[in-house]
């Protein structure tokens, strides 16, 4: 073999070197470029449930020991008082939770418009529930607690805060995922009980 064969010879299996080496290293970036993509693509608030239109989960939970509201004590609910005809803001929170601080004045600007809102507080103390709607109101007329989370998997919570519209049948209709923190926020929230209301 010629020298000038040999070294095209070389070339082309240094060639080939690089090629086995790069092709796992592109193949990884570009299923990481995509990954991120999706990752980040789109409003988190807005990932679908496979509950919307399907019935509230069955689950009888209980009050939060010692909440009291206009002086009696603010009972807990079950799927039966969520299909007794009127439509229901149902939110999910914990005093340990920063963002559902953040929204608590829009859920009580959604309380004070006259929806009716429960709430379902999520692996929290009793005492420190109760020091946190005393501290910041209770727009809640129902609150049960859900202290094992078992209640939140059957509802499909993904994380804390998160709020439903359910309508008078006691079916699902809407869901937030993430803080209510605007006035856009709230409005939606309440279009969506007001298309409830249409719907009977």
């Amino acid at each position: 073999m010629s020298e000038q064969a040999a070294e095209r010879s070389a070339a082309a299996a240094g060639w080939r070197r690089r090629l086995i080496v790069a092709i796992p290293v592109i193949a990884f970036a570009v299923l990481a470029a995509l990954l991120y993509g999706r990752l980040f693509s789109g409003n988190p608030s807005t990932l679908p449930s496979a509950l919307i239109g399907r019935p509230a989960p069955g689950m009888m939970l209980p009050a939060l020991e010692g909440l009291k509201r206009d002086g009696a004590e603010v009972p807990g609910f079950s799927r039966a008082e969520l299909a007794d005809g009127q439509v229901t803001v149902l939110n999910v929170f914990g005093s340990w939770c920063g963002p559902c601080r953040e929204e608590h004045p829009e859920l009580m600007a959604i309380a004070g418009s006259g929806v009716r809102m429960y709430g379902l507080n999520y692996k929290d103390s009793p005492e420190n529930a109760r020091r946190f709607l005393g501290g910041l109101g209770n727009p809640f007329s129902r609150v049960g607690v859900d202290p094992n989370g078992r209640a939140a998997i059957e509802w499909g919570v993904y994380g804390v805060p998160e709020t439903f519209v359910v309508d008078g049948k006691g079916r699902i209709v809407f869901k937030q995922v993430g803080p209510i923190l605007d006035e856009a926020a709230r409005t939606k929230v309440l279009a969506e009980v007001e298309k409830a209301k249409a719907a009977k």
